[in-house]
């Protein structure tokens, strides 16, 4: 699991049928304060619970998760959204 930033939505015509109805998010995973960004490339992410561009969730990148959620066998997904984030805290 890890934390991440809501960037942008993606729009697609054509996709796989594992993702009907499901919203996809670009996110930038960031570190432990919510800004800053890990330096790693905007990851797609599956949302099922409705997040809003800005917002800080916390994402997983597990293909038995992800299969769990979107209750298909092999889904062409890796990366999802599990929380929506109301307040953090960092020791650092």
């Amino acid at each position: 699991m890890q934390l991440a930033r809501v960037r942008d939505q993606v729009v697609s015509t054509i996709h796989h049928p594992a993702v009907d109805g499901q919203r996809l998010l670009v996110v930038t995973v960031v570190g432990a304060d919510g800004r800053t960004p890990v330096g790693r490339a905007p990851l797609v992410a599956v949302d099922p619970l409705g997040a809003r561009t800005g917002q800080l969730v916390v994402t997983c990148e597990e293909g038995k998760a992800a299969r769990q959620v979107l209750q298909n066998d092999a889904p062409p997904v890796r990366t999802f959204i599990l929380a929506i984030v109301d307040e953090a805290e960092s020791d650092a």
